[in-house]
């Protein structure tokens, strides 16, 4: 046994020597996506291993890139999303925490066809048709607040510790209304009324 692993590791390490060398030539420079290629595209391998996961396509793009004609577009778009709009970025989407977050996510994936290509197709199609409605001024959902529930209710949900079911950051003391505070004058005032009596 400890001679096949000797042998594997002399066998991959030639591959390191001899092979890795040649596949310089196929490197290519990493290129940051653009404004104008917002979409992040998630799938999941198993090595060339069947499972049923792997025709599953998830795409997540930032509400503040597409192509959105105005405020009230971009409110329309979240609750035209619904429960796939999420304020902040999901968790396996792959974006950096320190993307600013702008106006959201949207998170859409479908493993209901059985090729990975049709399935990206029919997310990518559900995103162009909510652009589009979006962008249509005829009816701007103004009056319809955005449905912030499903965060909540995933928050609850989570296993956070003290911080469990917190949307926001925790409070401090820089949070305090300066309204509350008595004023100087008026603190002295109290302070001489309570010693003379």
């Amino acid at each position: 046994m400890a001679l096949d692993h000797y042998r594997e590791l002399a066998y991959y390490f030639r591959l390191i020597e001899h092979d890795m060398p040649r596949l310089v030539a196929y490197r290519k420079p990493f290129v940051p996506p653009t404004p104008s290629t917002p979409v992040i595209v998630r799938s999941v391998h198993y090595a060339g291993e069947e499972h049923p996961v792997t025709v599953k396509r998830a795409l997540v793009v930032p509400v503040s890139d597409l192509p959105l004609s105005s405020d009230a577009a971009r409110h329309k778009i979240r609750i035209l999303a619904g429960v796939r709009w999420t304020p902040n970025p999901p968790a396996d989407a792959g974006v950096s925490g320190a993307v600013g977050w702008g106006d959201g996510f949207i998170k859409i994936s479908c493993e209901r066809f059985p090729e990975p290509a049709m399935n990206m197709k029919w997310a990518s199609d559900v995103l162009d048709r909510l652009v589009l409605e979006a962008n249509d001024p005829k009816d701007t959902f103004k009056n319809v607040p955005v449905d912030l529930r499903h965060v909540y209710s995933k928050l609850r949900k989570s296993k956070k510790g003290h911080r469990r079911g917190h949307f926001a950051p925790p409070p401090s003391i820089h949070d305090f209304p300066l309204e509350w505070l008595p004023d100087s004058a008026s603190q002295g005032e109290a302070a001489g009324e309570l010693a003379s009596s």
